[in-house]
C-alpha cells in the first residue's frame, strides 16, 4: 500500500488479528489491573469481526465476573512477571552498549558523538524491552533541525506500523498514530510513510473503525508544521539518501501464529498467558489466607456496647470490668474465643516459584535470571555459567536480530548527518559487536589472572589487558612499565653486570 485508500476499514483487516494480540500482550506488559480486566472482560474485537481470543479471555482470574470482583471490592492481585521478563531481556542485550566501530577514524569520532548526544543506549534499552513484550519494534531515523543539530533515532511500536516486505526484507513501512482532539465519533490520524529516498506525510479524518478522508496538513496543529517541509506534491520530503530510513527488529522468529510474514513473536507467545493468570491466582489466594487468618476475638452479645439505634455495637478490648453478664458458670474462658486460621505459606510459595520457573524457561530464560534458585546452595562459577546458559543462548539469538537493525539505522544516521548537517564525513556501515553478556566479578577476574600467572601462560601485558579491556595500547604499556619497576621484574641481572 501507499497511503490508505479513503473510506476503508482501519486498521486494515489483514492486520487486525495481529494488532489484537499485541494489545493483549500489552495489557500483561503494562501490569495495570484495570487494563487486564478490560482486556479479558471487555470487547476484545473490532465491531463486526469475530474475536478469536474471546473464548480464551473469559477464562481465568481476570475473566471472571462476580460481585467479589466489583469495583471497590476487587481483591485480585497481580504479579508483574510479564514486565520482569521484558525488562530482563533488555538488560541482557543493552545494559552495556555493544562495541560500535568504523574503519574511518573521523567517521568513528562523529558516530561516538551521535551515540552520546542522541542517547542511543537509552533508546535501544527502551526498544528492546518493548520488543520482548510486543513481538518487535521499528527503528526510525529522521531529523528536526529546530530540535537538534543531528539526526534523531526513535522507536515505533509494531501496532503503529503497516510494513511491506519483499523476499523477507522491509521494502517500505507506514507509521500511524491517533492525534489529540480525537473523539469517539471523529478520529484524526497522522500517517508517515517511509520509502527509499523519501518520507511521505498525510492527515486523515475518520471514525474509530474507518480511515475516513485525506485532509490538508494545516487542518490539525500537530501536522501544521509539516506543511512547510513537504515538497510540491504536498506530501513528500526527500531524504537525500537511497537507504530506507526505517528498520524492523523482530524479537524472535518465527511467529508461530503468523508464519506467512517475517514478523516477530513476543516472549509471552509460548504461550505464557495461562501461567501469568495462574500466578496471579496463587498470589491472590496467598494474600486471602493472610487476610482470613488475622486474629479475631469472638465474644457474647453481653460484652458488646450498644452505640444507639442504627449505629450498631462495639467491643472495647481495654475495658477492665463487665457487670450483669449472663455467662454459663461452667465456661472457664468467660465466653471469649480466639479464632485464627492457618496460613499456607509453604504451599503457596512453592507453587508460585514453580510457575515462575516454568514461565521463565518457556520464555527462553534461566530461572536464575529472575532470582530463583540463586541462594539455595553455594555454587561454583562453572555451575553458574551452566545455569545461565539458557539466558545466554536467548541473548545471542536476539543480538543477531538487533545487530543488523542497529547497523542499518546507524549507517542511515551517518548519511543523514552528512547530507543535512554538513558533517563532512564519509558515511559507512558500522560494525556492531555484542559482548558475552556475562559480568565477571573482581574476585573471579583475580582468580583467573592468578591461575594464568601460575601456569606461566600469559605475559604481563596480556594480564593488564584482561584486567582493563577498555585501555588503549599506550595505557597498557605504561602500566606494564610501572609493574616492572615496582616488582623489579626485567631489571639487569647483577651477575651479568659484575661477572664472578
Amino acid at each position: 500500500m501507499s497511503m490508505p485508500i479513503p473510506g476503508t476499514a482501519w486498521p486494515p483487516p489483514e492486520w487486525a488479528d495481529y494488532y489484537q494480540r499485541i494489545a493483549y500482550d500489552d495489557a500483561w506488559y503494562s501490569g495495570d489491573r484495570e487494563r487486564l480486566v478490560r482486556a479479558h472482560q471487555g470487547d476484545t474485537h473490532r465491531p463486526g469481526r469475530p474475536g478469536r481470543l474471546r473464548s480464551f479471555l473469559t477464562r481465568g482470574l481476570w475473566g471472571r465476573r462476580s460481585i467479589d470482583h466489583a469495583p471497590g471490592r476487587d481483591r485480585r492481585l497481580h504479579v508483574p512477571l510479564a514486565g520482569d521478563i521484558a525488562s530482563t531481556s533488555a538488560d541482557l542485550l543493552f545494559s552495556d552498549l555493544p562495541a560500535i566501530t568504523c574503519t574511518d577514524q573521523k567517521t568513528g569520532k562523529r558516530l561516538e558523538t551521535l551515540l552520546d548526544e542522541g542517547r542511543v543506549q537509552e533508546t535501544l534499552m527502551s526498544g528492546a524491552e518493548q520488543a520482548a513484550a510486543l513481538s518487535g519494534v521499528f527503528l526510525r531515523s529522521t531529523w528536526d533541525k529546530e530540535a537538534a543539530p543531528r539526526p534523531l533515532l526513535t522507536v515505533v511500536q509494531p501496532d503503529s506500523a503497516i510494513p511491506e516486505w519483499r523476499w523477507g526484507m522491509l521494502r517500505a513501512v507506514t507509521f500511524w498514530e491517533e492525534l489529540p482532539g480525537s473523539t469517539s465519533v471523529t478520529v484524526y490520524r497522522r500517517f508517515e510513510r517511509h520509502e527509499q529516498g523519501r518520507i511521505m506525510h498525510a492527515l486523515y479524518v475518520g471514525t474509530p473503525d474507518n480511515v475516513g478522508r485525506p485532509a490538508p496538513l494545516p487542518e490539525h496543529p500537530d501536522t501544521a508544521d509539516l506543511a512547510g517541509s513537504v515538497g510540491t506534491d504536498g506530501q513528500s520530503i526527500e531524504t537525500g539518501i537511497r537507504d530506507l530510513t526505517a528498520s524492523y527488529v523482530p524479537n524472535m522468529l518465527p511467529n508461530r501464529l503468523h508464519r506467512g510474514a517475517p514478523i516477530g513473536r513476543s516472549d509471552y507467545a509460548a504461550p505464557l498467558y495461562d501461567m501469568f493468570d495462574s500466578l496471579d491466582e496463587v498470589w491472590t489466594s496467598w494474600m486471602r489466607d493472610i487476610r482470613l487468618a488475622r486474629s479475631r476475638i469472638i465474644v457474647p452479645d453481653g460484652y458488646m456496647r450498644n452505640e444507639g439505634p442504627g449505629r450498631g455495637a462495639s467491643w472495647d478490648e481495654d475495658r477492665e470490668a463487665f457487670h450483669a453478664l449472663k455467662i454459663p458458670p461452667t465456661d472457664d474462658k468467660g465466653g471469649i474465643t480466639l479464632a485464627q486460621f492457618k496460613i499456607r505459606v509453604e504451599e503457596h510459595q512453592r507453587t508460585a516459584e514453580a510457575i515462575m520457573r516454568q514461565a521463565a524457561q518457556s520464555a527462553g530464560y534461566a530461572a536464575t535470571s529472575f532470582g530463583l534458585d540463586a541462594d539455595r546452595r553455594a555454587v561454583t562459577a562453572t555451575e553458574v555459567d551452566s545455569q545461565d546458559q539458557r539466558s545466554t543462548i536467548t541473548r545471542k539469538k536476539k543480538a543477531g536480530y538487533w545487530r543488523h537493525g542497529v547497523a542499518e539505522q546507524l549507517h542511515v544516521q551517518l548519511q543523514l548527518d552528512a547530507v543535512h548537517f554538513r558533517s563532512g564525513i564519509t558515511a559507512e556501515r558500522p560494525t556492531i559487536e555484542f559482548g558475552d553478556g556475562v559480568a565477571e566479578s573482581e574476585q573471579q577476574r583475580a582468580t583467573t589472572l592468578e591461575l594464568l600467572h601460575r601456569a606461566g601462560a600469559v605475559s604481563t601485558s596480556t594480564k593488564v589487558k584482561l584486567l582493563h579491556p577498555e585501555w588503549d595500547d599506550a595505557d597498557v604499556k605504561a602500566e606494564v612499565a610501572a609493574i616492572h619497576a615496582e616488582t623489579g621484574y626485567g631489571a639487569p641481572n647483577p651477575v651479568d653486570t659484575f661477572p664472578l
